[in-house]
């Protein structure tokens, strides 16, 4: 008989057990509505892989991983080509998690999927905000005739929410009418005070990870120029501590596209320190 040590497919520091777990770590590996470079579908995988590089201490938080107690649920398989069944898919294993008392930290795989994580949530709470990392507004109506495309997905999500209940942090890259309504509902955060407003609402985090900038994180589908260091962003996330937190994604790593890793690397830290603020 096989004797081992066999290294573990899980995240490192999962806990194995499901049910005493408070945090589900869900991969989404969906990439059929990508606007430039594809290949985000292999991200959940390759951060699985990576992370065992990585400490399982947070100096940010002062805590080790293993006592956010969170279980890694693997992938979803979704369907090729078919965005409605892989939002419904993703919508139907949220609403799970969520019937379990646990919270979500979903991996993509592209942010389109985000909209299918609100609408789960919106069934469980009310007073529901959504904070976005990311550096495109993500709020066009339609992209090349469909509605439904990473592009979109604030457009969808605050449809359901309303953009008062809308911050977004980060952005540098968009169509001048998407500006139009980030001025006009004055969705854009610059400073980390104007989020106090959400503190009493339940805050679903949603982090793209082209809101870093290149020279960090290359392995991602739509790069843009200007973007925050790791250590802006971590500011960021600590401000964020004492906020409620229900859920959360880190989306759009594409890992082939950085050879080096240093994507997948910088990737798999923040994944350890969303997991603390959850």
């Amino acid at each position: 008989m096989l004797k081992g040590p066999f290294l573990s497919k899980d995240f490192i520091g999962a806990n194995p057990d499901y049910k005493n777990s408070k945090i589900v770590m869900l991969g989404m590996p969906y990439d059929c509505t990508c606007s430039n470079r594809a290949g985000c579908r292999f991200g959940p995988q390759a951060a699985r892989l990576e992370s065992i590089g990585i400490e399982t201490y947070s100096v940010y938080f002062n805590r080790e991983m293993e006592e956010t107690l969170f279980y890694d649920a693997g992938d979803l398989e979704y369907p090729f080509g078919n965005a409605h069944k892989a939002l419904e898919i993703t919508e139907k294993n949220v609403d799970c998690i969520y019937d379990d008392n646990k919270k979500l930290l979903g991996v993509g795989g592209e942010h389109l999927i985000t909209l299918a994580s609100v609408k789960s949530i919106l069934k469980k709470f009310e007073n529901v905000a959504v904070i976005q990392f990311d550096a495109h507004t993500d709020l066009r109506e339609q992209y090349l005739g469909e509605e439904l495309t990473h592009s979109g997905v604030m457009y969808q999500i605050a449809q359901l929410t309303g953009y008062e209940n809308i911050a977004q942090i980060g952005l540098r890259s968009g169509e001048k009418a998407e500006f139009e309504i980030v001025k006009k509902y004055s969705t854009l955060k610059t400073k980390k005070e104007e989020l106090d407003k959400f503190k009493d609402k339940n805050i679903f985090l949603t982090i793209d990870l082209d809101v870093l900038d290149p020279s960090l994180m290359s392995g991602v589908g739509t790069p843009e120029a200007g973007g925050m260091t790791y250590k802006e962003l971590m500011d960021w996330i600590i401000y964020l501590k004492d906020f409620n937190i229900i859920g959360a994604d880190i989306m759009e790593l594409a890992p082939d596209i950085d050879i080096t890793k240093t994507s997948t690397a910088t990737a798999c830290k923040l994944i350890r320190e969303v997991l603390m603020l959850l």
